[in-house]
């Protein structure tokens, strides 16, 4: 499997972690464990000190809270995962009635997954499409091949992803999410701050990822304004540790926000209103 994918799988591997804690879980991934084979463990060890597993437990559940709740907001009914990895949202959530989740990758990463949960007799609880596309191309005609109807209001889903790219390519991609979200669409989306990808706790961390190929390359200071120059309008920003983000689970004070080059992660909702 391509680098990438191995981060699919210690995101994985961090998702089985929080499902196995003992009685205050956030969320039960049952399929996570399996699908962090057959280095998302290992990797997990040499990435995982500092806030990195609580991180990935709390961007998980805001995650499917918000989702769950565009839903019901909006009535749509078509959820695009970009760059999808081991995500299992279309086997472990509860979808309406007539729902369709496309789960985007490259097409090595989803014929394993497919395997995998086939070996685990995992059955999704929506119409789940997966579509293989280079993210890095030109995806949108696979997306619309699996039946992707871009008059509709979709919910997009760019999670643990733009931090890996550049910040051209990083506003590229949201701008490529635009051009087909009719007018409704929302995104749910994560960043890390450019200060956290400066800080000198970071940089073990951000070292074993260059090494590994997998380097994290873009952070904004300002998640409200980047979004806002790719079309979409900015409904909520979360850090994790406040309130609906985990609180009482983070292990770091919660910075001001007023307070200039502190690190930190944004869990964020947005609409599509154009540029």
């Amino acid at each position: 499997m391509e680098a990438v994918s191995y981060t699919a799988q210690w995101t994985a591997a961090a998702r089985a972690v929080e499902s196995e804690r003992d009685g205050d879980a956030l969320f039960t991934d049952p399929y996570a464990r399996d699908l962090a084979a057959p280095r998302g463990f290992e990797l997990l060890a040499r990435y995982g000190g500092g806030g990195l597993l609580p991180f990935i437990a709390i961007r998980t559940r805001y995650f499917d809270d918000a989702v769950a709740d565009v839903l019901r907001e909006t009535g749509a009914d078509q959820i695009v995962l970009v760059a999808a990895g081991m995500d299992t949202r279309a086997f472990r959530l509860d979808w309406p009635a007539g729902a369709t989740v496309y789960e985007v990758d490259h097409a090595a990463l989803i014929d394993e997954k497919r395997e995998r949960l086939r070996r685990l007799g995992a059955e999704a609880r929506a119409d789940r499409r997966e579509v293989r596309a280079d993210l890095a191309g030109d995806w949108l005609p696979a997306l619309a091949a699996a039946g992707f109807d871009a008059s509709r209001p979709t919910v997009w889903i760019t999670e643990g992803l733009l931090f890996f790219l550049t910040e051209d390519q990083a506003a590229g991609l949201l701008r490529t999410l635009g051009s087909v979200s009719a007018p409704g669409s929302r995104l749910v989306v994560d960043f890390v701050s450019r200060a956290l990808l400066r800080s000198p706790f970071s940089q073990s961390f951000l070292r074993g990822l260059r090494e590994d190929g997998t380097p994290w390359r873009f952070g904004t200071d300002e998640p409200e304004r980047f979004l806002a120059g790719t079309g979409w309008k900015t409904h909520e920003v979360r850090e994790p540790g406040e309130p609906g983000a985990g609180e009482g689970r983070w292990p770091y004070q919660v910075q001001p926000r007023e307070r200039r080059g502190a690190s930190r992660s944004w869990l964020v909702r947005a609409e599509y209103v154009g540029e």
